[in-house]
């Protein structure tokens, strides 16, 4: 996917409130003028954004998870394997910290084939400020 449609996507999934009201005051603009009745703005605009944008809000709204694991996941598998063995004991703290290493290692070389290294170093944080979590 190209720069500009990955954009446009990211907008549609996340912006797409916006977007619908933006619609809606268009729609609200355009209705007189088609259909020459003045109170058709205030009708769609009313219908639009106080009625069709929270309901679709509520339909589109994620379900948390009730499991009590969610929270901790990282959403990188390799990752979350690592600290599940280290915190059953399987593995000690040298190691966790080597494995740790070489997967940050790997995710860097990735990271550079992409030309972000400011997300590599934000994972390397936030894996960093978990460890300390987990340690104490």
């Amino acid at each position: 996917m190209t720069g500009l449609a990955r954009r446009v996507a990211w907008n549609l999934r996340h912006r797409w409130r916006r977007m619908f009201a933006l619609c809606v005051v268009g729609a609200g603009v355009a209705a007189p003028i088609l259909s020459g009745l003045w109170w058709t703005l205030p009708l769609v605009w009313f219908f639009g954004l106080f009625v069709a944008l929270p309901v679709l809000h509520t339909l589109v709204k994620p379900i948390p998870d009730d499991d009590a694991d969610s929270e901790n996941a990282t959403g990188d598998p390799a990752l979350d394997a690592l600290r599940e063995r280290y915190a059953n004991g399987e593995i000690d703290e040298r190691e966790f910290e080597r494995k740790l290493d070489r997967l940050l290692e790997t995710e860097d070389a990735e990271v550079a084939d992409s030309g972000e290294g400011a997300v590599a170093d934000r994972v390397r944080e936030g894996v960093r400020r978990e460890l300390e979590r987990i340690r104490e």
